[in-house]
Parts: structure tokens; sequence; C-alpha cells
């Protein structure tokens, strides 16, 4: 987590162009939408200009693309070939998914790709061009309503990567027509790092990291299993989740009153149900939860269940741990879940307190 403290350190590195901050953070600048390493020779933006990251992985969540004077993704004493040919593959077509066929015909090894993205920026190339392909549809999210509608009712015929990364992960609007169904999604940014949300007018759908494992594909499993169209916006349900995670971050909300709309099967839904009951501060193993629901053999299916909520923090998949006490897996990543479960320890042992 970068503190405020962190950030005017490392504009005051920016300014001063230290190469000892290599490596250290990535900046981010508002008015050109491109992101940086410390010491880029171009001209310095303003303190509130700049938002700043810690993994390049990060900027390019947030929807910046790579800076063409310092590339940042580029290690500043050792240009891989490889490595800048892929990127710049990935900027002509960032909408693009690639597969093993997209790898030869650039001449390249799909492993070489893999191994030197990994090696100097902890993510492998697929990973990158993820982030990429997000990031974008996050800046559609971002930019608004006004933005989108016009970028939807063009068809997505001009080639646009900024578009037909949306496109691809968001849907198309549908026909304007009485059985149309259309979602809302909204960006909040939380102490942890930013959120998406997506709901309807009634309930909340989705709630995840942005830079959750896997979250693209489960944005495009929910437009395909509700047959809507996701869009920038704002509903009552949302709304109240932002204020409800405000409140939840501040120690001064456990529970959440927001309505939901759960997605799965039935089995599915009895896990979820399950942890709901999980009060905060407790955690639960997976064995314990199927013996609670009268299925003690099914600890595998409870994990699997639990991988697929898509409510996160709201059904607290956070609070179940492995049997001998690991903190086992979670989709926005251990630190996260670690900090979770210390959090609410804090919350119930400031209510005892009192």
């Amino acid at each position: 987590m970068i503190t405020a403290e962190h950030k005017m350190e490392y504009y005051q590195a920016l300014l001063d162009k230290k190469s000892e901050y290599e490596g250290i953070f990535y900046v981010g600048v508002k008015t050109t939408g491109v992101f940086c390493r410390p010491t880029c020779p171009a001209r310095k933006p303003k303190y509130e200009n700049c938002e700043f990251y810690e993994t390049a992985q990060e900027a390019l969540l947030a929807s910046f693309r790579p800076c063409q004077r310092c590339r940042p993704l580029s290690h500043p004493n050792h240009v891989s070939p490889v490595v800048q040919k892929l990127v710049e593959a990935v900027e002509a077509y960032p909408e693009k998914r690639w597969k093993e066929q997209d790898f030869d015909e650039l001449d390249i090894d799909a492993s070489t790709a893999r191994r030197q993205f990994k090696k100097r920026f902890g993510m492998t190339f697929v990973e990158y061009a993820r982030a990429r392909r997000m990031g974008l549809a996050f800046k559609q999210i971002r930019s608004g309503q006004a933005v989108i509608d016009a970028q939807l009712s063009s068809g997505y015929e001009s080639g646009s990567g900024f578009r037909d990364a949306f496109s691809r992960i968001m849907g198309a609007a549908p026909a304007k027509s009485a059985d149309s169904r259309i979602l809302r999604a909204a960006w909040i940014d939380t102490r942890l790092g930013p959120m998406v949300a997506i709901a309807d007018e009634e309930a909340l759908y989705l709630l995840e990291f942005v830079d959750r494992r896997g979250l693209e594909r489960e944005v495009e499993r929910l437009r395909q299993r509700t047959k809507s169209a996701i869009i920038p916006g704002v509903t009552a349900p949302i709304r109240s989740i932002e204020q409800e995670l405000t409140a939840y971050f501040d120690g001064s909300l456990s529970v959440f009153t927001t309505p939901l709309h759960l997605i799965g099967s039935p089995f599915q839904k009895s896990v979820w149900a399950q942890l709901v009951q999980i009060p905060p501060g407790e955690t639960r193993s997976y064995s314990g939860l199927a013996e609670a629901l009268g299925k003690p053999k099914a600890f595998r299916a409870v994990a699997q269940a639990n991988g697929a909520n898509q409510l996160a923090l709201v059904i607290p998949c956070h609070r179940v741990i492995n049997a001998s006490g690991d903190l086992g897996g979670y989709g926005g990543g251990l630190t996260r879940k670690s900090w979770l479960l210390q959090h609410e320890k804090q919350f119930l042992s400031n209510q005892r307190q009192h």
C-alpha cells in the first residue's frame, strides 16, 4: 500500500530522476494516459496529475499505457528484443487475446516470452496482455456514461483498441427493445486497491478487486449468463456498496446489507450462505464448512464454491482457511486476505472494548 508520505517521496524522486528508485515505483500521468519509470526524461507532470504504483501490472490495470520515451516495460540497462517486440505488438492491437499461433507468427517462442516477462516484471506476457485489455475496459468504466454511450453506438468498427477491449469483455449494447438487459459497472477506490462493482437497479451482481486472477472471465461469464451488456454507470446498489465499503475499511461496519443477486448452483448458494454466517474476526476451514452442510466429504467442492464467489468481502470467502491454520488461497491475493482477517479481528476487539 503506497502511503501519502511515499507518494511525496516518489514524486521528489521523479523530479530528481533518482535511479535508485528504478523498480520501486511507476508513475501514471493522468493528463497523458502513460506510465513511466522514475528516471523518465519527459517533462515532469504536476503532483496532482500523478498516480503511483508498485508494479507495472497495477499501472496497466489502471488503464495507463507504457511511455514510449522511458519504456517502463524494458529494463533501463537491458532492452530485450523479444520483450520490446511483444510490447509493441500489444500496443498495436491491445484488445487481442494471444494464442500459441500468434507467437509463431512473430517467430517468438511462447515459453521464452513467458520467462522473460516473468523475470523482468513479475508477470507473464499473457498476464501483461490481459492487464492491458482490462485496463482499457476499466478506463471506459471510469470515463462515465456519456463517453461509452457514443462509443457503444458506433458498432466498434473503427478498429480502436480502446473500444474493442471493452466490447470483448463487457459486450456491445443490446438493441433498444423491451427485453434489453443492461448491467452497470463502476470503479470503486478502496484502501486495499480499486474494485469493480456490477449491478442492476435492484441488486449487486459482482464485487471484485480489479487485479483479481481471472476477473476478465468472471465478467464475461456474468454477462453471458444474464444475457446483458455491461456499461459504465451507477445504480442504487452500487451507491450502497460504495458507502458500506468506506464504513467497512474505516472499521465502523462489519455486516453488509446491500441487496445481492447470486448466480450459482444450489450447492454453491448453500456454501455462500454458510460464509455469510461466519462472524467477523473468526475463520472456518473448508472441512468445517462441509460438515456444517452435512456433507463432510465434500470439502473440495466447498473450496471450489468458495472460489466461485463473485462478491468479495460481502460474501466473506476470505474467512475460510486451511484446516492446518494456513491461509490457503484467495483470488484477491494472500496479502489482502491476511490484512482483511487482521482488520476484522481488530474490529471485533474494538467492539468488545466498547
